[in-house]
């Protein structure tokens, strides 16, 4: 693949202080030659930029097993029915218009007749139904089939109790998509964005696990960008896709989504002129970059924190779980994790603003917890682990990541000043961390969702019994009756109240999961890139729009 050419503006830039132990010769050497790229034309006047994202993981199929790279690759490539804008109006994107019945069951959306698969081929309401089926098989792998469980029949048809045929979506015409839900679901348009509810062209997707999905000739695209080249563990490429029905608005014709095993090595490649943008960078660069125009700060709707596995005892008594809870610093973590970070007790991330009041929602309720050392300690006496005593030795399993490396090392030290306990540690690249999780093989495990639309059920779903996101051995009737009674709440006050109450039962009760905290968003983008947005439900970065200056 040629590389476009810039032009390199030397700077001085002084690198003040070590945030990490961490921080290699090769990004201190990359930041201090200080080069910016100026331009994003290739040779042959086409505009195109280059991305540096986190490793290859996950499929690029709406019905599989979605991870990081879909991520990256959807904002761009795939059309949802519609989503919101950062004004929390609709925007409609694969949909022209809607309708939904009285009771808020019934939901119908009339489909663009001008939408069109990257092949010149239309896109109709089977395909969306296609990606439906699709995920309601569980040998697909997917996480998202339990945002179709409000569907009529959909959980019975994932669960092997019931057949396809009684699903409760219809295609009565190609450009006519119908819902059928069982109760009402107030959030039901937040789902939307899901890629579950997303396309997929029957013609070529026919399961997760037969390579379409990352083969250009055969992966199919609904939206601005289509897939013209990828290839594993590397880089993959997208292009202006021409047969789009807003194309008149996309400006480049070229996105490289290029991977890097570590933010240090992203952050070089920024500075070599490699890369355009460099997203989710740690905190290091955002002191190195302070005042300059190419840090890109923004607060992440996710929450990193972990799970306990409920069937590895001791972690079935909520003693112990509420003693290690009590037992670890958050302020102390976050000091030495990096400045991009800010302790938090809550499943809901910190950044997730309330739609009915504009305000945090977390803000609205008390702090489920509080650290208290002696507290913890009593809780593991009472347990039968009096200073820590006949307290198995168990292992901690994440992602080799340098984030995550370091918070493992202060929980290991925290745990053992406070409670006299001895965790193992056990490092593994992402892609295997995320299968152990899946499979419930850990004892300990790390965990970070990023929020995928703008409502804390994204959250609180992922502990609900019938979760397809439950790793962790979660059976809680009083928590899953909390959440079901916030679905078809239509008063927003009385919801919010649902679903607070359900967190602090979770998070501050029970002690289901240990949060650890929050983030920020550190990314660097060259100054001559415009039209970067911000996805208002994830936080992330979106390009579909985006455009360089000459």
């Amino acid at each position: 693949m040629s590389k476009r050419r810039r032009t390199r503006k030397n700077t001085k830039r002084t690198l003040t202080r070590l945030r990490t132990v961490l921080l290699t010769a090769a990004l201190t050497a990359g930041l201090l030659t200080g080069c910016l790229q100026d331009s994003g034309e290739s040779a042959d006047g086409e505009k195109e930029i280059t991305i540096a994202i986190s490793s290859d993981t996950g499929t690029l199929d709406p019905a599989g097993s979605i991870a990081l790279s879909w991520l990256s690759y959807a904002p761009a490539a795939m059309d949802e029915l519609l989503t919101f804008d950062e004004n929390g109006e609709v925007e409609y994107r694969a949909a022209r218009s809607y309708e939904v019945s009285e009771d808020n069951r019934v939901w119908t959306f009339h489909l663009r007749e001008d939408a069109l698969w990257s092949d010149g081929t239309p896109v109709t309401s089977e395909d969306f139904r296609n990606t439906i089926e699709r995920a309601l098989d569980p040998a697909s792998g997917s996480g998202y089939a339990v945002y179709l469980f409000p569907i009529e029949n959909a959980e019975e048809i994932y669960n092997g109790e019931a057949d396809m045929d009684s699903l409760g979506v219809e295609t009565p015409d190609d450009h006519t998509l119908i819902f059928r839900l069982d109760e009402a679901c107030v959030y039901f348009l937040d789902l939307l964005r899901l890629p579950v509810y997303m396309p997929s062209c029957r013609t070529y997707a026919d399961s997760a696990d037969s390579g379409w999905d990352k083969n250009p000739e055969t992966s199919l695209s609904n939206g601005s960008f289509f897939l013209k080249e990828y290839v594993p563990d590397q880089y993959f490429v997208l292009e202006k896709n021409e047969n789009y029905w807003n194309a008149d608005a996309v400006n480049l014709d070229r996105i490289t989504f290029r991977f890097y095993a570590d933010t240090q090595t992203m952050a070089s490649a920024y500075e070599a002129g490699e890369v355009d943008v460099a997203t989710s960078l740690s905190s290091t660069v955002m002191e190195l970059y302070e005042g300059k125009e190419d840090l890109y700060l923004t607060e992440q709707i996710a929450t990193r924190y972990i799970y306990f596995n409920l069937n590895v005892e001791p972690f079935g008594d909520v003693r112990v779980r509420e003693a290690i809870n009590l037992a670890v610093n958050r302020e102390e973590l976050c000091r030495i994790v990096g400045e991009d970070t800010e302790p938090t007790y809550n499943l809901v991330a910190k950044y997730m603003k309330d739609k009915n009041t504009g305000e945090y929602f977390t803000d609205g309720a008390e702090q489920p917890f509080e650290e208290n050392v002696s507290r913890a300690r009593e809780l593991l006496a009472q347990a039968g682990y009096p200073d820590g005593e006949g307290f198995p030795v168990l292992t901690y399993r994440y992602p080799s990541l340098e984030m995550d490396s370091d918070t493992a090392q202060v929980l290991k030290e925290q745990l053992k000043e406070n409670l006299n306990i001895d965790i193992e540690l056990e490092a593994q690249e992402l892609q295997m961390n995320y299968s152990s999780r899946h499979a419930g093989d850990f004892d300990l495990c790390r965990m970070n969702w990023t929020a995928d639309f703008a409502d804390p059920y994204t959250y609180l779903s992922m502990l609900l019994s019938n979760s397809t996101y439950n790793c962790s051995g979660i059976r809680d009737a009083e928590y899953d009756s909390l959440v079901a009674r916030s679905d078809s709440e239509t008063d927003p006050v009385k919801r919010s109240e649902l679903l607070h109450q359900a967190e602090q039962y979770a998070v501050g009760e029970q002690f289901y999961i240990l949060p650890l905290y929050a983030m920020k968003g550190v990314n660097l983008v060259n100054p001559d890139i415009a039209g970067i947005t911000r996805n208002p439900a994830t936080g992330g970065l979106e390009y579909r729009y985006a455009d360089v200056s000459k």
